[in-house]
């Protein structure tokens, strides 16, 4: 059997410029990894996010702490230090971090380091094997290059609002930072390939990245079936473009979720339903003659979940293998038996925090040999400076 090693990411070392939501989450990915990520703020103010709530979590005696509950969700594993850049002492100490560095990210608009001396066409001769990924709303590159990017812009300018909402209603944004997630999850994948070939070859690289380019890029079946067929796709609501019946429907006590992925499960739910009818119907036998006739289905298909109360419906459906579930708010998520059994509640010790821990989302990466690890609580601004020091700046 192989042995369990700490972290696939040990002795890495992350410099993390970043802020807000797309850098700080594929730094914490790292992070999570084993990666050693040291958070470069700005003196006195610290990320954005710090301050983005309410809720702030409070300290031991009840007092609000000043950190929000949204900068907790993408800073753990992380040490922090206060930097001024713009000064020669704050320069000098980042270049003693760099000189230990592998891996340096930051979001700031395009060419916002240069005058710094720290974008990559500067660094890169100093530093050979640094990866340098560089996080911006639209790119290096192209008309947009110089604009700054929100996730709600990117959203709109994407095509993912236009695929939201229901048909009649307003476009719709996802209701998390998706952009800014995704772009992260890209930049994290990006950095670990520039690693490999960093090992392999002794040079490092720059990694483009924008919220835009990823965006675009996880539009996935949606902006290919677009690209196939020339057809903007239209709002459906929480309908599926290209499977039928997919879709929340109202049982007799609360929304459902009915997700039938073959004509095999689509008999089958007729059976429990009472429709059987329909299953041998022409209109509705087949997947594509489902979605040519979505409205009808649908309706005799809401008459009949009507009829009974959610439980009964899950519990028949799932025992003849109809792919079903209930429509979860964030209590019923966190109580369900196997999301507690999967862990994605992590508690986590924290000595600053009220009770000495603080309540965050888990990795969902189930890794055998080189599982994720929780080392460090989100810190506070500017924590570690002392200590960062003495482990990156006097390793030389």
């Amino acid at each position: 059997m192989q042995a369990v090693q700490a972290s696939a990411l040990n002795g890495v070392r992350v410099l993390d410029l970043s802020r807000i939501l797309a850098g700080p989450s594929a730094t914490q990915l790292l992070g999570d990894l084993g990666a050693d990520v040291v958070k470069v703020e700005k003196p006195g103010e610290g990320d954005d996010t710090r301050k983005w709530g309410p809720p702030y979590i409070k300290d031991n005696e009840g007092r609000p702490t000043g950190e929000s509950a949204y900068y907790l969700s993408a800073n753990r594993n992380k040490r922090s230090i206060a930097l001024d850049i713009a000064t020669d002492a704050g320069r000098e100490a980042l270049h003693q971090l760099l000189s230990q560095a592998d891996v340096l990210v930051e979001n700031y608009k395009v060419g916002g380091l240069a005058q710094y001396g720290l974008d990559y066409a500067q660094l890169r001769h100093r530093y050979p094997r640094l990866v340098y990924c560089s996080i911006t709303g639209f790119g290096q590159t192209g008309p947009y290059a110089k604009r700054a990017g929100y996730d709600f812009l990117i959203q709109g300018m994407g095509g993912i609002m236009s695929l939201t909402g229901e048909p009649e209603g307003t476009p719709m944004k996802v209701g998390v930072g998706i952009a800014d997630v995704m772009t992260g999850m890209y930049a994290a994948v990006g950095i670990l390939a520039a690693l490999r070939h960093r090992d392999l070859t002794g040079m490092g690289q720059h990694i483009d990245i924008s919220l835009l380019d990823s965006q675009i890029a996880w539009l996935v079946n949606a902006g290919t079936n677009y690209l196939a067929a020339q057809e903007p796709p239209t709002r459906l609501g929480n309908g599926h473009p290209n499977i039928v019946p997919y879709q929340v429907f109202d049982a007799a006590d609360g929304p459902m979720i009915l997700a039938v992925g073959n004509d095999a499960q689509f008999r089958r739910f007729c059976e429990v339903a009472g429709l059987d009818g329909l299953a041998q119907d022409e209109r509705y036998a087949c997947n594509a003659a489902r979605v040519a006739h979505r409205d009808e289905l649908c309706g005799w298909i809401q008459e009949a979940l009507g009829q009974r109360p959610r439980t009964t419906w899950l519990e028949q459906l799932e025992a003849v293998g109809v792919p079903c579930g209930p429509v979860n708010d964030l209590r019923d998520v966190f109580n369900d038996p196997h999301v507690q059994a999967r862990g994605a509640h992590l508690r986590m010790p924290c000595a600053w925090a009220q009770g000495g821990e603080l309540n965050l989302l888990a990795n969902p990466l189930k890794l055998s040999a080189t599982p994720v690890t929780y080392r460090l609580p989100p810190p506070r601004l500017d924590e570690h400076a002392q200590q960062i020091l003495a482990d990156w700046a006097g390793s030389h």
